[in-house]
């Protein structure tokens, strides 16, 4: 059996407000393997912050189980809170005091060894502008100094709630490469993001929720395989016609941005003859490359969710929200 970091059976959480309870969390599984990088992936509003938080013992869940390192929590987070690592809120630093400046009063007040500043420093690239005030570093770099502030206890487990937002391309790639280098040292990184194409380049395994509850898990390949296959992108003058004579035939349709998205063809050729036959002709007819973006549209199909944002600019997708707006 795979030795877990983290362990969460059942796990629920409904918040209370006006005119009805908001549930939070319903019923989650979440299985995170020991080393690598995990991505919890879901809409804002899907619950993983919420999740977190119930981890971090910093919320308590109306129902279910949960386990850091095989210790039940919160009863026995003591004992192996001091293996974790967590960015939940953007941390707060002295910006005229330098970035080891900062890491050495922190060091001092958890009880870390001085010498740990310049090792952490190192693994988060920022040796070379430590001397730097904080107030000049720009937002990928604040927050490698974050990462670097929970290095400082040498964890086993660290936990990122959307580490990437607000960032550009140059700080996302920056956090990312910094995720890859303490995964390859043997540690676990949680990371929670609802920008699902970004996540799949850094991640080894996956869970995807929506609406508080788990719609897929596994290494990443594997998700993105059980759920690929047999889609094909269809380019016709006449779309609506179209998805009326394919449905008919028993092939599942949507139409997408003025195309047609088809499954259930064994021969993409087969296709053609049913529309040629009424007609129809078309102008686009390719399979279709799957990845964990549209994994996530497939699964959530049918049930009011919007699809998660592919980048830094997209918009916030609805989804149930908490009353104190934690449920993210």
């Amino acid at each position: 059996m795979t030795e877990l970091a983290v362990d969460t059976r059942g796990l629920r959480k409904t918040y209370r407000r006006r005119g009805g309870g908001s549930v939070g969390v319903e019923g989650l599984d979440l299985r995170v393997p020991v080393g690598g990088v995990h991505g919890f992936l879901g809409p804002n509003g899907s619950g993983k912050t919420t999740t977190i938080r119930m981890l971090l013992g910093l919320i308590r869940p109306d129902a279910g189980t949960m386990q850091i390192f095989g210790h039940d929590v919160p009863a026995q987070l003591p004992a192996v809170i001091g293996r974790v690592g967590a960015i939940v809120e953007s941390p707060k630093f002295f910006p005229t005091f330098t970035a080891r400046r900062n890491l050495e009063l922190l060091a001092g007040a958890i009880g870390a060894p001085r010498e740990k500043v310049s090792e952490v420093l190192a693994a988060t690239a920022l040796s070379d502008r430590s001397r730097d005030r904080y107030k000049t570093y720009s937002l990928g770099m604040k927050q490698r100094l974050a990462i670097a502030a929970t290095l400082l206890k040498s964890p086993d487990l660290l936990i990122f709630d959307e580490p990437t937002n607000g960032l550009d391309p140059g700080g996302i790639r920056e956090v990312r490469d910094t995720m890859r280098r303490l995964a390859a040292e043997g540690r676990t990184v949680l990371v929670s993001s609802h920008i699902l194409a970004e996540v799949q380049q850094v991640a080894d395994t996956v869970s995807i929720i929506g609406r508080g509850r788990l719609l897929a898990e596994g290494k990443v390949a594997d998700v993105i395989n059980q759920r690929g296959g047999g889609a094909v992108r269809v380019g016709v003058a006449d779309p609506a016609r179209a998805e009326q004579i394919l449905s008919a035939a028993g092939l599942r349709v949507r139409s997408e941005a003025g195309s047609l998205r088809v499954r259930g063809a064994e021969d993409p050729a087969h296709i053609t003859e049913l529309l040629a036959a009424q007609g129809l002709y078309v102008n686009e007819l390719s399979p279709e490359r799957m990845d964990l973006e549209r994994v996530f549209l497939d699964l959530t199909t049918g049930e009011g969710l919007e699809g998660p944002t592919s980048g830094r600019h997209a918009g916030r997708p609805p989804g149930p929200r908490s009353g104190s707006g934690e449920q993210s």
